[in-house]
Order: structure tokens, then sequence, then C-alpha cells
């Protein structure tokens, strides 16, 4: 699962909410399964370089959304899908798609050209 996850120190997004929303995109896309076991915070802040303070808060914030469970004493596992943590991947996109519709108004591109645009990157892979 380490090499899933990576962190731009410099992106003016914080390091806890990308490493949070990485982890949720691999719940909802199903690269992690309930059950599923998750590092420590401290082997996540060491493939990271990153504070292991700033894994530990993203971890909290799985923990109180529902995402991840901890037991005293087990290692962090990821929760049983309930419908609390029910999103679905193009709940999870809607931000980025309105920042994208967003910078194609504002550049002049129009519905059309915007589709196809997408549509180049979709064939991408």
């Amino acid at each position: 699962m380490l090499e899933l996850l990576n962190v731009n120190p410099s992106s003016g997004e914080p390091i806890y909410r990308q490493l949070h929303d990485q982890i949720v995109r691999l719940i909802v896309g199903g690269q992690l399964h309930p059950e599923d076991v998750l590092p420590s915070v401290r082997q996540l802040a060491e493939h990271l370089a990153v504070n292991p303070m700033t894994v530990s808060r993203a971890m909290q914030q799985l923990v109180d959304q529902g995402w991840v469970e901890r037991r005293r004493g087990q290692p962090s596992r990821v929760a049983a899908r309930t419908s609390a943590n029910s999103a679905s991947g193009s709940s999870l996109l809607a931000p980025q798609l309105s920042e994208l519709v967003d910078q194609a108004r504002q550049l002049g591109v129009d519905y059309d050209q915007l589709q196809r645009l997408l549509a180049q990157y979709w064939d991408k892979e």
C-alpha cells in the first residue's frame, strides 16, 4: 500500500489532507478493502518523509469519519462500508471538476473543447 501513496510538500494543500484524500480514494476505488491492515503512523511517516504528527492527524480524521478503525493494541484497519463512508468516486471528484470547469471558462475553453480534451486524456492510459 505504501507505494500507492505520495505527497507533494510544495502543493498548496496541507500534507495531512493529501494523505487523507489519497487513502479515501484507495478505499472507494477498491484498492483497499474492509479489514485490510494499514501501515503504522511511523511507517507512513518514514515512507513519505513527513512528521508523524501530520500522519496521525490524517489518520484521526479517517477514524472520525468512519473510514478507518483503531482498536487498542491492534493495527489500524479499513472499516466496513457504511452509509457514513459510502462516497462514490464521482462525488470525490466533484471539487476538482468544479475547479476544472471554472478554469476552462476563464481560459475561454467551451464545453465541446473540454469534452475533447477529457477524451484525449482518458484514452492515454
